[in-house]
């Protein structure tokens, strides 16, 4: 490729990179954990650029001052200098206790305890989609964490398989998710917003499929959200084809995998008692729609490298999958 098409591709990267519309940027904290990430990111950049600049200017310095010269005679060769010796060797001393500072500071300041009163949130990175259960208030939900503004929120990170990483960038730092531990969060949001992530530790073919959502609802919505979208057991079908397609999901190897509550008790993939209250499917890959769901029931793997939903055998009628939209898409 041409130099001048590298060029072509870069500058647009470069300016994408840098917009402030990013969906996954640490650079606009929308938590007390991601704020103080950013003021320590802030501090430690002005130090760098501070010494960057008195490094640059010292060799520039040098070079022009110093330069060779036919005219000029012969450099005088240095051997020792106490104080210079002395300057050097303290200088660095002194930046990295202003730098060691504030990090400490802010290791502890987000070591992951929250206030009794939090909100728990447990989260288990499955390959490859997110779990997300809340003991205090009986919810088992996936793909889509919601959580209150301005409430504390306390968050168990593990994982059922592999290494994952939580990862929300605009409410706070990365967390490992490792099998038989638990990794923690704990934060604040001061804004309303839906915030999107992706787990960022390789895990397999889907890695970069495993995204996240976390969305920060207003105290009235999330109220909302947790009495009336995920309170009680699955909503019973409304009308022919839900329940057509309820039948459809008993009888056949769905009910071994998944849970909907009251209906079927699987646990090997995501918790579908209110799956049809959820803006994504496939861990946020795409828009719970007739469309891509029925695609999704039809041949997950192949929308989703490994997916270990397999194609059931014998394969699901278009006429069974259109049940199974309508009923899955009726259990709010």
């Amino acid at each position: 490729m041409p130099r001048s098409r590298h060029w072509l591709t870069a500058v647009p990267l470069a300016v994408y990179g840098c917009a402030g519309s990013f969906p996954q940027s640490t650079l606009h904290p929308r938590s007390d954990f991601a704020a103080e990430i950013q003021q320590l990111f802030t501090g430690i950049f002005w130090w760098a650029l501070a010494v960057f600049a008195v490094v640059e200017t010292l060799l520039l310095v040098a070079i022009i001052r110093f330069r060779k010269s036919e005219r000029g005679p012969p450099p005088k060769p240095t051997h020792g200098h106490t104080l210079l010796e002395i300057g050097w060797t303290l200088a660095p001393a002194v930046i990295l206790v202003f730098v060691a500072v504030p990090t400490v500071r802010t290791i502890f300041a987000t070591a992951g305890e929250a206030p009794r009163q939090a909100l728990q949130v447990e989260v288990i990175g499955h390959q490859w989609w997110w779990e997300y259960r809340y003991p205090d208030l009986g919810i088992v939900t996936a793909g889509e964490m919601h959580v209150p503004v301005g409430k504390p929120v306390q968050v168990s990170i593990t994982s059922a398989d592999v290494i994952h990483s939580f990862w929300a960038p605009a409410l706070g730092g990365k967390r490992d998710a490792i099998a038989g531990h638990v990794n923690r969060i704990a934060f604040r949001a001061d804004s309303v917003g839906d915030y999107l992530g992706q787990c960022v530790e390789f895990c397999g073919a889907s890695h970069a499929n495993m995204r996240l959502r976390v969305l920060v609802d207003a105290d009235t919505s999330f109220q909302a959200w947790v009495k009336t979208e995920q309170g009680g057991p699955a909503a019973p079908p409304a009308g022919s084809a839900a329940e057509r397609g309820k039948a459809v999901f008993s009888r056949s190897a769905c009910i071994g995998c998944h849970t909907i509550q009251g209906v079927s008790p699987g646990v090997i993939g995501p918790n579908l008692t209110h799956v049809g209250s959820r803006a994504t499917i496939a861990s946020g890959v795409f828009p719970n729609d007739s469309a891509h769901l029925a695609s999704w029931i039809a041949d997950a793997p192949s929308l989703k490298p490994g997916a270990i939903m397999t194609r059931m055998k014998p394969p699901l009628t278009d006429a069974d999958i259109a049940a199974l939209v309508a009923y899955l898409q009726s259990l709010k």
